[in-house]
């Protein structure tokens, strides 16, 4: 199994990381594999010497120094593993925080949920692969030689014997290689999309019930599944068939074996001990081969792993930039920015051009699929496919190190997701802070009283994706989400889309507290709405492209009769 080429240095890096544990495993596996002949050396001692000197004393001692050579040969085999072990287990210390902020990118990039954890799963494959018994296998193959030689040693013949079957079983292996792994690769890739459509359809389960939809789905279901057991039948059939071939090599070669010996002991030219002592040593030859052969899919399974997590962190951008710690002061300025979704080659966003002021509220507006959701992402940092630049305070996004700016961002998406928690974890964005903070942005979001009346008060697990709230009540904890640490950039989309009239006061006395305390507010909403008011500044977008920006009445009355800037008006167009 080639190892493929390598691209990450940091993958690189975790793997040079490990090399002191697999130099250690490599000595230990030396050592035992040598104290593999003991075996056959106690044979030939006891079949030659013993039995024809009779000695009790001679047997006594023979086998006390090959039980004492066998204990420490077990020695090292627990050794070994448990030194594989701490090397997949540090393996996945350095790498797991690197790939778990791949997956996010992933996310952040448009892939399917089950895709984007993909990588999880691969780091989780790669360490139980490398404390398993493939690497084991690995470092025992180079022994095949020695044995081959001690049986030549003890006859040329038995030498030839054991070094066919051994070239026998590496053609087997290479076959079994070249026929299962597309098979096996094809199998794997029709799991991870069933597993991502099953995923889809449990998030949308009581939708899919209640409009009759479930004989559909299960049809569809079944054929994707058929098609993932055909692939896996196939991968299965292969692999099958080489077990039963390895297996069959294994007869011949020990019936062989054993025949040849016997015919040098006919004629004289090997004793009986020899003989017995020979075929344990072609057995011995041939197990390294036999499990690389068993364990050939793992070892195809684990390549594929490792090549996605090299491809995954060496496109991952990182988290930390030039501009750590800094306090940021909320001036926003894109300078011919345009976007396009991944997968689509129109942009979503054309050539914006744009400065938001510090302590400014600003509504965005547009009616659906004009790119409101795109410009508030790509003002958080949280559109990669974009041209052109996104500044803060004067500063590339991309300079500023995530941690530190996240605390200072404020952000209550479209699609309100709540993770699986207190409804004071989800406020305090899920880290450890002082009650009063989080008490402070439940008050900013008119939610204090609301939450004293659930269950369990700030307690009250909010279950996955929020399911345990309403609409409502997940739009107002994800907006004191969004206001938790007094962040000096708030973006708001569409915040109102299921509020009632009680939650559509507590948000406008939240953005007018906001503006107060000079705070940059974003808010993507549509013209009905009456958020608009509030605003310093307002943008129309209309086709990816940015309409008119400046004084709120003008831009709103342009935004309700879809005519363009008049000449003089308090507008700039595009």
């Amino acid at each position: 199994m080639a190892r493929p080429a390598l691209r990450s240095c940091e993958l690189k890096d975790a793997l040079r990381a490990v090399r002191g544990e697999l130099g250690a495993v490599a000595a230990f596996s030396a050592a035992s594999n040598l104290l593999m002949l003991v075996p056959t050396v106690y044979l030939l001692q006891v079949y030659d010497r013993v039995l024809a000197s009779h000695s009790e004393l001679t047997l006594l001692a023979v086998s006390l120094i090959a039980l004492f050579l066998l204990a420490l040969m077990a020695t090292l085999e627990w050794a070994r593993a448990r030194v594989l072990v701490r090397a997949g287990a540090r393996l996945d210390t350095r790498l797991g925080g690197r790939v778990f902020d791949g997956c996010i990118e992933q996310g952040l990039r448009g892939a399917a949920p089950a895709a984007a954890a993909q990588a999880c799963d691969d780091l989780l494959r790669l360490r139980q692969f490398i404390a398993g018994p493939g690497v084991l296998a690995l470092l025992d193959a180079p022994w095949i030689p020695v044995y081959v030689v001690v049986a030549y040693v003890l006859h040329p013949l038995l030498g030839v014997v054991a070094l066919a079957f051994v070239l026998l079983q590496a053609a087997l292996a290479a076959l079994s290689h070249a026929g299962s792994v597309p098979a096996a690769q094809a199998a794997a890739r029709a799991r991870a999309r069933l597993s991502g459509d099953v995923h889809d359809k449990l998030r949308d389960a009581d939708f899919c019930h209640a409009t009759g939809m479930l004989p559909h789905l299960r049809r569809r279901w079944r054929e994707a599944q058929d098609r993932s057991l055909a692939w896996a039948w196939a991968s299965q059939r292969l692999d099958h068939r080489a077990r039963a071939a390895s297996k069959l090599l294994r007869g011949l070669q020990q019936s062989l074996a054993l025949a040849a010996g016997a015919l040098l002991v006919i004629h004289g030219e090997l004793t009986p001990g020899a003989m017995i002592a020979a075929n344990l040593l072609v057995l011995r030859a041939l197990a390294p081969m036999d499990q690389l052969v068993a364990l050939w899919p793992e070892w195809g399974a684990a390549a594929a792993a490792l090549d996605r997590l090299d491809r995954l962190v060496q496109a991952a951008r990182g988290g930390r930039g030039e501009a750590a710690d800094l306090k940021a002061a909320g001036a926003i300025e894109l300078r011919g920015v345009s976007a396009a979704r991944g997968g689509m080659g129109e942009p979503v966003l054309r050539d914006i051009s744009l400065r938001i002021e510090p302590g400014s509220l600003v509504t965005v507006l547009g009616p659906s699929g004009s790119g409101k959701t795109t410009l508030a992402r790509l003002l958080l940092g949280l559109w990669p496919d974009h041209s052109g630049e996104v500044l803060l305070d004067g500063r590339p996004l991309h300079e500023w190190d995530r941690g530190s700016l996240g605390a200072q961002l404020g952000y209550l998406p479209q699609d309100v997701q709540l993770l699986d928690g207190s409804v004071a974890a989800n406020i305090a964005r899920m880290q450890p802070g002082p009650p009063e903070r989080v008490i402070a942005a439940a008050r900013l979001a008119g939610l204090h009283e609301a939450i004293l009346r659930l269950p369990e008060g700030y307690d009250t697990r909010v279950g996955d994706a929020g399911r345990r709230l309403s609409g409502g009540q997940r739009q107002r904890v994800a907006l004191a989400r969004a206001l938790y640490g007094d962040p000096a950039l708030v973006v708001l989309d569409e915040p109102d889309a299921h509020l009632d009239e009680a939650g559509e006061a507590a948000l406008r006395a939240a953005l007018r507290d906001l503006k107060a305390r000079g705070r940059t507010v974003v808010i993507a909403t549509h013209p009905r709405t009456g958020l608009a008011a509030l605003a310093d500044q307002v943008l129309l977008l209309r086709d990816g492209q940015l309409a008119a920006c400046g004084e709120r009445n003008a831009v709103l009355a342009l935004a309700r009769t879809g005519t363009q800037p008049a000449a003089g008006a308090a507008v700039q167009p595009a």
